[in-house]
């Protein structure tokens, strides 16, 4: 079964295509694994943006509602703990670029 989502890093020169797609790997495993379930990632990713776009990036937790701080939580947490897994844990966050986007359907 494929995933509903792709992953793709970036900031990643030096690195051979089996190295980048070894990190692509590592990073989805942590949402997944931090989350609880590779179903919520981007339904969780989705949401967050939404909120994101509303309050900035990151919201101010004490403007959001119990919901969405609930949501910005989970979605900061699992993406500090995938940006540290594969950048390092001194990786500042915004220096973690990637891209998640909905899997292409299968033909």
């Amino acid at each position: 079964m494929t995933s509903a989502y792709t992953v793709k890093l970036y900031d990643a020169e030096g690195v051979s295509e089996e190295q980048q797609r070894a990190a692509q790997k590592r990073f989805r495993q942590v949402l997944e694994d931090t989350l609880g379930d590779a179903a919520l990632v981007l339904p969780v990713y989705q949401a967050y943006q939404r909120i994101a776009a509303a309050y900035g990036d990151p919201p101010s937790l004490e403007a959001l509602t119990d919901a969405e701080r609930a949501i910005a939580e989970q979605w900061q947490t699992a993406e500090s703990a995938a940006i540290a897994a594969v950048y390092g844990p001194l990786r500042g966050m915004g220096d973690g670029f990637y891209e998640l986007r909905p899997a292409e359907p299968e033909a």
